[in-house]
């Protein structure tokens, strides 16, 4: 076993890893930008080097410096983790180069399943079925649409390097395929370098099925399948292990696959085997064919260490000092149901997009697993993925393990930034999902159902509202609330958003204080763990840099109102669009002067490697556009205005 590794990653994944290597007594090396300086997985590893800028290029993705700071601090090793670097084999030849172990497969596998059009190619010869569609290398768009069209619409357009539905698009009908083709290609060469993509058929009802497999270079096991269906824009949202409706003869068919799959390239270490599955009619052994191989450990590994009760990290190591596989295939148990939420700094009503800011608090409930690269207190950087934790839990049947996730979710507190805590916990609790009806259009289908906000009576304005006027602190005197003529009221506003809410307390007693939020009163009781709101008994406030209720499925933060701050952006308005994050202008479709119509297109912004489209909240007509093409912008900046409804136009 290593005596000192290195990690070549930041965040959950880093502090993962740090978890393990401590239990097996490896002491642990993290690097770190210059905005992660002060981040947890550097405060937990023995020691830290500091690598470059915030800018993942300038850190995180300079092998060299990384390669250094090993050596400087005699690491024996180096762990990738996943992203980043960690499926380079650039990076391996070099690692070893330096004469340092890298904990993950050999560059030649790399090199094999890097590029989906060769993996294809090689999973064929191999025997594992594959998706029919064009591999090839001809880019031209005119031979590619012809493909499209030979293979039948709708097709899949991907990135050959992609991943995390970078480079993705899917296309309906032939008419739509150039542009969809070149917004591909554009994501696909910024977020890899490489703008070629393939096409495949479009699976109708597919199911992301997955099977995890562990090499020693010679021999290949596999640790059953995760279940991946639930995502939105490509991107996965919910995973679990098993997958719903599994038989044990497409299990068999699967793992089997998966095993060939990974000795065809003699693989050493963690990989994942993803599968595109019809599950138009249940699940049979011959409706899956094979998409990728992640050369890597996955973000969603935990849930198949729940189901083995195995620590893959700890096979990791292991593997790569020298040891072979910890068990055969015969030894390995599958034991119940696991389920895994990713829970992000995200703005679901705003079309998911990846959010920045404090977290002024951070709770999870102590009956799940909670895997987190952040703390209270720690900012959400606009630098990399806003994944705030993964939440785990496992349970004898899919149904109990299903109960505690949403259970654990509702529990789960997060304060400072807009997350999808709310949009997990519907999702968790969605009638289809619990019956194990999943596919990966599930969320896209029901994303009006999930997005609906919580019903807000008021009684949640008036805990806040008990916290910010100290009602647990009011004095126990008998005569506390006594007045001459009339009883005492207190006024206090309160701001969330954009809105204001006025609340009026009035002392009644030593034990009762009633609170009027819009025109409907509550009750505010003394007992002895304090004062209390009847009906509340699910809810909690916490007091951090301003005041958070939560509640099952719910978080609503509010901060007391001063009557003399003046926001710098209030004198905008509504009716202009701000940037809801840094990021480059790619592209601008309306013009000062030009009408538009609700939800048409105003701006591409390129953010977080991916694009978004900003739309018109209402219809109107462009009072001026602020902004050019290919100009870097801060979150807050303004881009386009329109024109104050009331102007009339002749």
């Amino acid at each position: 076993m290593f005596r000192k590794i290195l990690i070549a990653n930041r965040g959950e994944i880093a502090c993962r890893i740090i978890k393990t290597a401590r239990k097996l007594g490896v002491a642990t090396v993290a690097v770190h930008s210059d905005a992660d300086r002060n981040a947890l997985h550097v405060t937990l590893a023995d020691q830290a080097v500091a690598i470059g800028g915030a800018a993942p290029k300038d850190s995180y993705l300079k092998g060299d410096a990384i390669i250094a700071a090993a050596l400087q601090t005699g690491a024996e090793a180096i762990h990738p983790g996943y992203g980043f670097l960690s499926e380079n084999p650039d990076f391996v030849d070099a690692v070893e180069k330096a004469g340092l172990v890298f904990i993950g497969p050999s560059a030649k596998a790399i090199r094999a399943m890097g590029l989906k059009d060769a993996a294809k190619a090689l999973m064929e010869e191999a025997g594992v079925p594959v998706v029919p569609g064009y591999h090839g290398d001809n880019q031209d768009g005119g031979f590619l649409a012809q493909q499209a069209e030979a293979i039948g619409y709708p097709v899949l357009i991907k990135a050959v390097a992609g991943g995390g539905g970078k480079g993705m698009r899917r296309v309906e009908s032939a008419a739509e395929f150039a542009d969809a083709l070149r917004a591909a290609k554009a994501e696909a060469a910024n977020a890899f370098g490489n703008n070629a993509v393939l096409i495949e058929k479009y699976v109708a009802a597919p199911r992301h099925i997955e099977v995890q497999v562990f090499g020693d270079g010679q021999d290949a096991v596999h640790l059953f399948e995760r279940d991946c269906s639930l995502q939105r824009r490509h991107q996965k949202v919910i995973e679990e292990a098993p997958a719903p409706g599994m038989t044990v003869e497409m299990r068999e068919a699967m793992g089997s696959a998966a095993v060939r799959a990974a000795k065809a390239i003699g693989y050493s270490g963690a990989g994942t085997i993803e599968f595109i599955v019809d599950g138009s009619d249940g699940l049979h052994a011959d409706r899956f064919w094979f998409m990728e191989m992640n050369t890597r450990l996955q973000v969603e590994h935990p849930v198949t260490e729940a189901v083995t009760g195995l620590d893959l990290v700890e096979w990791q190591l292991r593997v790569a000092s020298g040891e072979p596989l910890p068990l055969t295939q015969e030894e390995i148990r599958l034991t119940g149901h696991a389920f895994e939420a990713r829970l992000y700094a995200e703005d679901v009503a705003a079309g998911f997009l990846p959010a920045t800011g404090r977290l002024s608090h951070l709770a999870f409930p102590d009956d799940c697993r909670a895997d987190a690269g952040v703390q209270s207190g720690d900012e959400i950087s606009p630098w990399y993925d806003p994944m705030i934790a993964k939440i785990i839990t496992h349970g004898p049947t899919r149904a109990v393990a299903l109960s505690k996730l949403g259970r654990a979710l509702d529990e789960t507190q997060v304060a400072g930034t807009v997350t999808n805590l709310a949009f997990l916990s519907a999702l968790a609790r969605h009638s289809g999902f619990a019956r194990g009806a999943v596919d990966t259009g599930l969320i896209a289908r029901d994303l009006a159902s999930l997005m609906e906000p919580p019903v807000n009576d008021g009684l949640v304005a008036a805990m806040a509202a008990a916290a910010a006027l100290h009602v647990a602190a009011l004095p126990a005197d008998p005569l506390a609330g006594f007045s001459l003529w009339s009883p005492l009221t207190r006024r206090i506003t309160l701001e969330t958003g954009a809105d204001r809410i006025d609340v009026d307390l009035t002392v009644e007693g030593a034990k009762t204080a009633r609170l009027r939020v819009r025109d409907r009163d509550w009750l505010a009781v003394r007992g002895k763990g304090g004062w209390q709101l009847p009906g509340a008994v699910s809810m909690t406030v916490v007091e951090a840099d301003g005041i958070h209720v939560f509640a099952p499925g719910m978080t609503a933060s509010f901060q007391r109102h001063d009557p003399l701050n003046r926001d710098a952006s209030a004198g905008l308005g509504s009716d202009v669009t701000l940037a809801p994050m840094p990021g480059l202008v790619r592209a601008l479709f309306v013009m000062a002067g030009e009408d538009v119509e609700a939800g048409q297109p105003l701006c591409l912004l390129e953010a977080m490697k991916m694009e978004h489209t900003l739309k018109a909240a209402r219809a109107g007509r462009v009072a001026e556009v602020f902004v050019e093409e290919g100009v870097q912008i801060a979150a807050g900046d303004p881009l386009v205005q329109l024109e104050p409804q009331d102007v009339p136009h002749g």
